[in-house]
Parts: C-alpha cells; structure tokens; sequence
C-alpha cells in the first residue's frame, strides 16, 4: 500500500533527482547556445574569455578588498597595538571576507554557463586539433619549461593534443556533453553528484573547478590516493593551464617544504585526503605564520566521496611526537594509581566471590531458597564483571552448577538492552568487558 502511494506521488511531483534536473536544463541550455557562439571566435579569444571572467569577479569585490587590505594595513602599521584592538579590527575582516565570498558565489552563479562554455569548447579543440596555436607568454613559457604537450616557437605557444600523464602519454580525446554539464552544476552547487562507471567524473570536474578557480582563492581537487592525484592534475592539467591557470600537486612535495607552500598557492591543488588533513594539522600546531603551508580554504570538489567521508574517515589522523618530559612516560605517572584501584577493586572482588559462596552453598543440593539463589547469582556475577580473570573466582567457577547460575544471571541483565547492568555495576569500581576488550570506570 505504502509503495503504491508512493509511486503515485513520484508521478505527480516526480523524486527529487528529476526535479533537480529540471531546475538545471535551462542552464545547460544556455551553456550549448553560449558554445555554439565560441566555436567561431580565434584560440586567443577564448584564452581571453578568462581574463574577462575574472575581471567580473574583481570588479564585484574590489571594494571590500581594498577594505581588508586597509585594515590588515592598520595592524602592520602599529606593532604596539593592544590585542584587544588587533581583535576587534580581524573581527571586522572576518565580517568582510564573508560578505566578499557572498558576492564571488553571487558573481559565480551570473557567469557560470560562459566559464562553462569556454571549459567545453577548449576541450572540443584540444580533441579535434593535433596542435593549437597561440600567442606565447610568460605563463606558457613557465610551463613549457615544465610539462610535455607545450613548445614555445618564437611569439607562438603550441598546445599539443598528447601530453604524459602519470608516465603514460595520452590523447586528449573528450569533450563535455550535457550529462557532464549537469554534473559540473551540481558540483558547483555543493551537492554529491552520483555517475556510472564511464560517464567521465574526472572531465566533469573541470568545468566547477575552472569556474572557482577564477576568483583567485584556490581549489583543492581532494582524491583518494596518490597515483590518482598526480594522474589527474598531469592530465586535467593542460585544460586549466591553457587559460592561464596554475596547477600543482601536493603528493609530489615533502610536508612543510616551500614546494609544498607553493602547490597551495596555485589556482587548482589535487593531493590526497590524508595529505590535505596532515598538512592541516601540521599548520595547527606551527608557531608562526611563516611555517604555515596552506592558505585560506576556498573551494573543494572530493573525488570518490563515498570512500573519503565514510571508509577513510574512520582512521583519524594523529601527529605523534615525544612526550613533554622526555624518557618520564604518563604510564609511570599513573602506574601506582591504577595499582591502587586494582587493589581496592580485588578486595570487593574476594568479598563478593565468598558472599556468592555461602548463598550458593547448597546449589548442588537443591535445598537452596530462591532469595539466596538471586543474591549469590548478582554477587559472583558481579566478581565476574569486575575481574573475570581472578584465580579464585575461576576456582569457584569450576564447581558443578556455578557457571551455569552465572550465566542465568548474566542473561537477566543483558535483556532489554541492559537497562538493568547499572544495577549490578553499581558496587563495583570498574567493569571489565571480555568480548569488548574494554574497560569502564
């Protein structure tokens, strides 16, 4: 009944997935007409399509921009300034910096089928042209001197379709269709955008990283392990490097190394989950900025999001370093303490198990009343849960019919999710939790 009224629903309103891709169409629509318009432009027009996007965005901010620079500016200018000032005043930039990135989303949003169209059609000419030829600057020649897929010929920069990647030369041969387009806007928007094996995921991450990358904060492109990582920023690389868009890898660097704190200073950073957070924690603990690696996070896309957040995220990341006081361990600082506790818990423990003994005394017999049966039962149940390893309790456990009571006990409290153990807890110190490997104060 329920599965019918819901299918009858979806026919009405449709599940979510389609709704969201009717909200999205008209983009993709002006996307595919925006491109139809580019194809016809020269190689150096598109290139310049990207420093006209980004002057939108500087246009939109320039002035809180040159606000947090004249309030960073103050604080630099008066190094006896009290704290509390120095606060109020960072405060303020914090209060700018929000409302500059309000404004970048909303620049974003205005021309993200543009930067959209440019993203496709610079791949559709790298797939349909051997080579593309531009005029060269200083960009390119940096890169030339770095990658495979670049020469330098005089004023001219050629672009070549194969390039290596990961050690394997490939062949630039995809172009973004709209299930590409569909995914690139739901990237952008924050969402998990879910594709089949073959669908293209990498390609799909060009178009919301250009887009973000044009306001000059950084994108972080997270993946899960480090081949994948320096694969993709070698083969995605060229797609961004063409419009003047620096990329680096993280993975490629040792930690805290100045090529490290470069990679975080280009326009697109791929690295690996676990390299991101170290490189977090790392900054948390430095003493001063100079040794700080990363910058402001800005934007981020996590590749294989399923195995980053969920698999991944199980093992926590932890720097490990000597303790304080040298050769001096907490274990010896706490050993007489827990020695203690163990004591004062075996005496309870002894007293229990021969209070358990003289009320199941005549277990073997028969004879023995039922109140004497409940007590001696939660005493040596309880000499179990508070030192299940004690030779003496072991000893008595070994007598006819005392496991078995032991038992019977222990199943009364283990039903209805142990809402009664706090009871038979309740005298004892500590619990030890044999199947668990656990112990409980």
């Amino acid at each position: 009944m329920l599965g019918s009224f819901t299918k009858t629903l979806k026919k009405i309103f449709g599940d979510k997935s389609e709704r969201d891709i009717k909200l999205i169409e008209p983009v993709v629509k002006q996307i595919n007409e925006i491109g139809e318009q580019l194809k016809s432009i020269s190689h150096d027009d598109l290139r310049a399509k990207t420093d006209g996007l980004k002057a939108r965005i500087v246009e939109a901010t320039k002035e809180n921009e040159a606000r947090i620079a004249e309030l960073k500016k103050e604080v630099d200018d008066n190094p006896e300034m009290a704290i509390a000032d120095k606060e109020a005043i960072f405060d303020q930039v914090d209060a700018i910096a929000t409302e500059n990135n309000d404004l970048i989303e909303k620049e974003l949003k205005e021309i993200l089928p543009e930067a959209f169209a440019v993203v496709r059609e610079t791949a559709r000419r790298f797939m349909e042209n051997e080579t593309i030829e531009v005029t060269a600057n200083d960009f390119d020649r940096n890169v030339a001197a770095q990658r495979s897929g670049l020469d330098i010929k005089g004023e001219k920069a050629v672009w070549h379709r194969k390039w290596m990647a990961a050690g394997t030369e490939i062949t630039w041969d995809m172009m973004h269709y709209d299930v590409q387009l569909i995914g690139g806007i739901a990237l952008h928007e924050g969402k998990v955008a879910e594709m089949q094996t073959g669908e293209g995921k990498t390609l799909v991450a060009t178009l919301p990283v250009y887009l973000n990358a044009l306001a000059g904060k950084g994108v972080h492109l997270v993946t899960v392990n480090d081949y994948l990582a320096r694969r993709d920023s070698e083969w995605m690389g060229p797609i961004y490097e063409f419009h003047g868009m620096s990329v680096d890898c993280i993975d490629k660097h040792q930690p805290n190394s100045d090529e490290r704190r470069k990679a975080y200073l280009a326009d697109v950073t791929f690295g690996t989950n676990n390299e991101f957070g170290f490189d977090y924690l790392r900054d948390n603990m430095s003493t001063t900025p100079e040794r700080l690696v990363q910058r402001k996070q800005h934007y981020a896309i996590v590749d294989e999001v399923d195995s980053v957040l969920i698999d991944d995220a199980r093992t926590p990341l932890i720097i490990s370093g000597p303790t304080p006081k040298g050769d001096q361990q907490l274990f010896d600082e706490m050993k007489p303490r827990v020695e203690k506790l163990y004591n004062v818990q075996r005496q309870l423990v002894i007293g229990l198990i021969a209070e358990a003994k003289k009320k199941l005394a005549a277990v073997e017999d028969g004879k023995i009343s039922k109140d004497n049966v409940t007590e001696g039962g939660l005493a040596l149940f309880r000499s179990h849960r508070g030192l299940p390893k004690l030779k003496p309790l072991i000893k008595f456990m070994s007598e006819p019919g005392i496991k078995q009571q032991m038992l019977k006990t222990e199943a009364y409290y283990l039903q209805d999710q142990e809402k009664e153990m706090h009871k038979a807890d309740s005298v004892l110190y500590f619990t030890i939790e044999e199947k668990n490997n656990s112990v409980e104060l």
